[in-house]
């Protein structure tokens, strides 16, 4: 009688050893893209401090965090999108409806209805990008750009194509505004979102499987995750940011309109792939996120600081994408 040859445990170390590869692999990666947007922040905060008399003060600083809180949160929650393989086109659309929403609402309601309305539109709106990509397998770039102009009408429409100004005697003024420790409060609130969204994504199963999601979603989905669902879930969290962004901006300027603000939805993707989040999906961080966004922010500063012209804002938001991109690509290749 022949004996039975024992294969599994051969292939089982083959498979942990190879998982125990690219684990590390992954985490070398992700040490190079961290110190990658992490060392040219570090290497332009000290050169705008000490080149750029205003730049290093408490209100420029503070003025920094509000300016970009809106950027922030929409950000964090876009790099679970790109994480799970989508991509999300219609957050500066979400955005200004939104706005002009909550806007109209604060005008002749209570702050809870108007800001509660702004969140739900944001939701809303992602949920139904979340369904037509996952069901109507659209790919994500042409659904978002399309759903962009379907709410972008919405929100002409809704506001008559008029600038909405509200009294900064409005309850609905304080919600953004309210100082603690001399920081307002959009910054206290976007911090804490940004916060529990890093959480998210690097400590808890659902993280996990976004990663897997946009990793290899065949692979995830014969593991047993509903691909489908993760997605329209994280399409929901960047609808539901891309919301609150509209909602804390016309908090804080009083002021809202349809067109939103120009090319927010650029800005804020340029920020998710500076920090190294990857445009194939399977690889991101919020914290990394974070720090692009303000890389970002801080170059636009620094121009404005020092009366640079600022179409050069366009252009060197432009570079800065190629040169992310590239880099992404380049250890995809790598890790290959």
């Amino acid at each position: 009688m022949n004996e039975k040859v024992e294969t599994p445990d051969v292939l089982d170390v083959d498979e942990e050893g190879s998982s125990s590869l690219r684990s590390s692999v992954i985490r070398v990666l992700g040490s190079w893209r961290l110190a990658g947007i992490a060392i040219p922040f570090l290497i332009l905060f000290i050169s705008l401090s000490v080149w750029v008399g205003p730049f290093l003060t408490k209100t420029n600083l503070i003025n920094i965090l509000d300016q970009q809180s809106a950027y922030l949160a929409i950000a964090a929650a876009g790099t679970l999108v790109l994480v799970a393989g989508g991509l999300d086109l219609s957050v500066g659309a979400i955005y200004g409806l939104a706005a002009v929403v909550s806007g109209q609402l604060a005008e002749h309601h209570s702050p809870i209805i108007a800001i509660g309305a702004g969140l739900l539109v944001g939701l809303g709106m992602g949920v139904a990008n979340g369904m037509i990509v996952a069901f109507l397998k659209i790919n994500p770039f042409i659904a978002t750009l399309a759903m962009s102009f379907v709410i972008s009408g919405i929100a002409l429409k809704a506001s008559g194509n008029n600038l909405i100004v509200l009294s900064q005697n409005s309850g609905f003024y304080k919600f953004g505004n309210t100082v603690f420790l001399s920081i307002p409060s959009a910054v206290w609130i976007t911090l804490v979102f940004v916060a529990i969204l890093a959480l998210v994504l690097a400590k808890t199963t659902f993280g996990r499987r976004v990663v897997a999601s946009g990793g290899n979603a065949e692979a995830a989905r014969l593991s047993g995750i509903r691909v489908n669902q993760i997605r329209i879930i994280t399409y929901a969290l960047s609808g539901l940011a891309a919301g609150y962004g509209g909602v804390i901006d016309t908090s804080r300027l009083l002021s809202a309109q349809a067109t939103g603000v120009p090319n927010l939805t650029f800005i804020v993707l340029a920020g998710v792939v500076v920090g190294g989040t990857s445009i194939g999906g399977g690889e991101g961080s919020v914290p990394r996120t974070t720090i692009g966004v303000l890389f970002i922010a801080m170059i636009y500063n620094g121009i404005n600081l020092t009366n640079i012209d600022q179409v050069y804002q366009q252009i060197v938001l432009g570079v800065i994408i190629l040169i992310a991109v590239s880099l992404d690509v380049w250890a995809r290749k790598r890790r290959v």
